[in-house]
């Protein structure tokens, strides 16, 4: 099955089995989370498409929690030319990593 969910303000394309990173969630892992947010659900066939307006009444979609994280440094520079100003600040994002069953 191939899914559309939205978590975390974004929206990902997901398919059993799948491994995704997602904005952090409160969860161990181990855990298994729900996601009730469906907004497209169609067979690996390519048949039997439901599309929500903008979810889909009654579906849920499991999956595990892997591993909790962080992405590499992203480095944000802010810089003034002629006035010797220049500040670089460093930012790592936290992530949780899910298998959808």
């Amino acid at each position: 099955m191939i899914a559309v969910i939205e978590t975390g303000g974004k929206q990902y394309m997901i398919h059993t089995g799948g491994a995704l990173k997602i904005e952090k969630l409160d969860a161990e892992p181990g855990k298994e989370i729900v996601f009730d947010k469906v907004l497209l659900l169609v067979k690996d066939d390519g048949t039997d498409l439901q599309v929500g307006a903008p979810y889909l009444s009654g579906v849920t979609i499991a999956a595990s929690v892997e591993a909790q994280g962080r992405s590499k440094k992203v480095r944000v520079v802010k810089f003034k030319r002629k006035v010797r100003y220049k500040r670089v600040h460093g930012h790592r994002q936290h992530f949780t990593k899910v298998v959808v069953k």
